[in-house]
């Protein structure tokens, strides 16, 4: 069993977007997973009611933000969507769960400087040292067209961590999401640009250690 960690500090990178849809991408597999979300607004488990019946089951996984405990036996995946200002002794307890964490990263300098600091936090911690968690980062709502994608290129060029892939801003993951819907869940014609976008990323969420 995998637990994934999606974290980032600052708020709107779109942790919740890669969270949901990677849930979704483990469910379509017919493997058996669970999405927890330690924000207290609990976002990514309102968008599980809104999921209708007849699709792959995505479970709820109800998870103390303080005091996170490890999921049940048996999954094959969780998935565990964080809060913007994730820090501290959350930090470190959310980091206890996980086996990978993805960081979601946008091409302003804002985003860029305050995931710095973030991934520095990151690379101190003792199970990142020894390898025991593995970090992987991913481009969101990059048009590679800008200055600012270049910007962010070169930036993650030099963190020595995998860039698993960039994913374009695009309105399929929002109306999909008021739907409680994934990529996966629709008509692959719909969203066969987006799903190429994600084949990294899903390869290296799947792998095991």
């Amino acid at each position: 069993m995998t637990v994934i960690v999606v974290a980032n500090p600052k708020g709107g990178v779109g942790k919740s977007t890669l969270s949901t849809n990677l849930a979704g991408y483990f469910a379509a597999n017919g493997e058996w997973v669970a999405l927890a979300d330690l924000d207290r607004q609990q976002s990514a488990h309102d968008w599980l009611a809104l999921r209708p019946q007849g699709l792959p089951p995505i479970e709820a996984w109800e998870v103390d933000p303080d005091q996170p405990a490890r999921p049940p036996k048996g999954l094959e995946h969780a998935v565990v969507d964080t809060p913007a200002g994730l820090r501290g002794n959350r930090l470190t307890a959310a980091l206890g769960l996980a086996d990978k964490v993805i960081v979601p990263l946008q091409p302003s300098l804002f985003d860029i400087l305050a995931t710095q600091h973030f991934l520095e936090r990151l690379a101190e911690e003792k199970a990142v040292r020894k390898g025991a968690i593995e970090i992987g980062v991913v481009g969101m709502r990059v048009d590679a067209r800008t200055r600012s994608a270049d910007q962010l290129h070169r930036f993650v060029e030099g963190l020595k961590l995998p860039v698993l892939g960039y994913l374009r801003d695009t309105q399929n993951y929002v109306q999909l999401a008021a739907h409680g819907l994934t990529l996966w869940d629709v008509a692959k014609s719909r969203v066969e640009r987006d799903l190429e976008q994600w084949e990294p990323i899903a390869t290296w969420a799947a792998k095991s250690k």
